[in-house]
């Protein structure tokens, strides 16, 4: 046995807790490591959860509410914005293409509402850059509202209840500019946060049914992901639709909405390229595509798998994908 001196035992000691140390040091590098491995798996996440509030003035997001039901600003006093975006029904109106005055028909599905302030350009072919600039769209179509700014001003100017509101938050009072604002304050605070997608997002792991979270996986590994991503899962990009095989061709009767981007650019390039649609409360929103032509979930998802994906999907993968969309019907809230 050898001899401990004092000394040796202390030195002995230090280097075991140096090594000591130095073990434990690696070990907090390592779980650090891990920790930022999933930290780093968790923020690869392709999609992001609804804010469940934002800043805007209720004042406004109320006058804004207000002119988004009054048929006045119609040319016949017949149609509001909300006759074609109906919040209780997904923010659309549930048909192939929309009504306006004296029935006339228009020319694309209509998009939903809820969570637009969100999307990076507005309309189906993205003609507009923001929710302000989007309504002269419907406002002035004959189609649709058949209107002028003229005689929206003159019936709003008309009107003491909204001289007052106007005059209290807008120090032009009632112009053109004032009425935007206020409208597209309204639509902005038309969000949908938690839905079920949400919830899981945030860390909830039974918000989920496996059912929806092996959609989900699905979605992703098909490459559905690819387009649909982000705060609304879509809108906020542009893509052609027939990528990998000719949907108009196949569909027959090409009319000029169906060029989508090429009527705003009459670039080739953007011949059939649409704003990719946000998947956010979908299940509320049939028909699908731009032309209404999807009844049902289930035919969208078979018909985007076929033509921009090359891919023919089994019947039991598209009803998970569809219960997953399902799980995307957030709660609809707004400061008022």
């Amino acid at each position: 046995m050898p001899s401990w001196t004092a000394p040796a035992v202390v030195t002995v000691a230090f280097a075991l807790g140096l090594l000591w140390w130095d073990d434990a040091r690696r070990s907090a590098d390592v779980m650090d490591i891990r920790n930022s491995a999933s930290d780093a798996v968790r923020n690869a996440e392709p999609v992001q959860p609804l804010p469940r509030a934002i800043e805007i003035d209720p004042r406004k997001v109320a006058l804004g509410a207000r002119l988004f039901h009054d048929p006045r600003l119609s040319a016949d006093e017949t149609v509001a914005c909300a006759s074609c975006h109906d919040l209780e029904a997904g923010g659309a109106d549930g048909r192939k293409r929309p009504v306006g005055i004296a029935g006339r028909m228009g020319t694309m599905n209509t998009p939903t509402v809820l969570n637009s302030g969100f999307a990076f350009r507005q309309f189906w072919d993205g003609r507009a850059a923001s929710l302000e600039e989007q309504i002269d769209g419907p406002l002035k179509s004959p189609l649709e509202m058949g209107s002028t700014w003229e005689l929206v001003l003159e019936r709003i100017s008309a009107d003491p209840e909204y001289r007052s509101a106007f005059e209290a938050l807008y120090p032009a009072g009632i112009d053109e500019a004032s009425v935007k604002d206020a409208i597209a304050s309204f639509e902005r605070s038309l969000i949908t946060p938690d839905s079920r997608l949400d919830r899981h997002l945030r860390g909830e792991t039974q918000a989920l049914s496996p059912v929806e979270q092996r959609g989900y996986e699905l979605f992703k590994q098909y490459g559905c992901i690819g387009c649909h991503q982000g705060v609304l899962l879509g809108g906020n990009m542009f893509q052609r639709l027939g990528i990998v095989r000719d949907y108009f061709a196949d569909r027959g009767s090409i009319e000029i909405a169906d060029l989508g981007r090429y009527n705003v650019t009459g670039d080739e390039a953007d011949r059939h390229v649409f704003k990719v649609p946000s998947l956010r409360n979908v299940a509320l929103t049939a028909p699908y595509f731009h032309d209404g032509s999807a009844e049902t979930l289930q035919e969208a998802i078979r018909v985007m798998a076929r033509y921009q994906l090359g891919r023919e999907i089994p019947d039991p993968e598209v009803s998970s994908i569809a219960a997953f969309l399902e799980a995307l019907t957030g709660e609809l809230r707004s400061p008022l």
